[in-house]
C-alpha cells in the first residue's frame, strides 16, 4: 500500500510539473518582428501588427491595430484602423491634441501622446469587391514610468480622443478574427510584447 501511495503521488506530481510547463510555454509569447535593422544610421524594431479590436457589421467591418516600435531607444506604440465597407466612411482624424487613454484593470490609466502633426488617413479601392478602404495611422509616445504599469496590468478599456471626438474600445481577453482567422489577445498586448522592444 505504501509503495502503491508513492506511486500515485510520484505521478501526480510528474503531471503538475508537466502542466506547469505547458502552462509557461503557453505563457511565453516569441516576439515577432515586422522590421528589424540596425545601419549607420540608427536602429529600428517594430513588432507584427496585432489586432485589438474588431467589429464586422452588414458588410463592414473596421479594425484596429496595435504595434510596438523601438527607434534608436524611443519606444513607440503604433495605432492603425481599417475601416472597409461599401458605403460612404466617415473621415476620422487626428491633431496634434490626439491621446491614447488605457484603462488597467487594476484600476490606472495611462495617458499616450501623439507624437506627430495627425492626419485623416487615406482611401483606397479594394478591387476585388468594390468597397472602400479606409486607413489611418499614427503614433503614440509613452509617459514616463507608463511602461512599467503596462508590463504588470491587462488593459480593460481603451479611448481614442480624435481631432474632433472621443471613441471607447472595450478590451476582450482573446479575439478570433473572422477576417483573417488570426487569435490575438488584445488585453494582454503590452504585458506580451513591451518585452520585445526593449535593449
Amino acid at each position: 500500500t505504501l509503495h502503491k501511495n508513492k506511486n500515485r503521488i510520484m505521478k501526480r506530481l510528474l503531471l503538475i510539473a508537466f502542466l506547469m510547463v505547458q502552462a509557461s510555454l503557453y505563457a511565453q509569447k516569441d516576439c515577432e518582428f515586422s522590421s528589424n535593422f540596425k545601419d549607420s544610421i540608427g536602429t529600428y524594431k517594430e513588432t507584427k501588427q496585432k489586432i485589438i479590436y474588431e467589429k464586422v457589421f452588414a458588410g463592414s467591418s473596421s479594425n484596429i491595430f496595435f504595434s510596438l516600435i523601438n527607434a534608436d531607444g524611443t519606444p513607440v506604440l503604433n495605432f492603425q484602423n481599417i475601416q472597409k465597407s461599401k458605403d460612404f466612411i466617415k473621415a476620422t482624424c487626428f491633431d496634434s491634441t490626439s491621446k491614447i487613454y488605457l484603462q488597467l484593470e487594476n484600476g490606472k490609466i495611462m495617458t499616450m501622446i501623439i507624437s506627430e502633426e495627425g492626419n485623416c488617413g487615406s482611401t483606397v479601392l479594394d478591387q476585388t469587391t468594390g468597397a472602400s478602404v479606409r486607413i489611418t495611422s499614427a503614433n503614440f509616445l509613452f509617459m514616463k514610468n507608463s511602461i512599467e504599469e503596462l508590463k504588470k496590468s491587462p488593459i480593460s478599456f481603451v479611448r481614442i480622443k480624435y481631432a474632433s471626438e472621443m471613441v471607447d474600445y472595450i478590451m476582450k481577453r482573446e479575439i478570433v478574427s473572422e477576417l483573417s482567422n488570426e487569435t490575438s489577445y488584445p488585453q494582454n498586448f503590452f504585458i506580451d510584447h513591451l518585452k520585445c522592444i526593449e535593449e
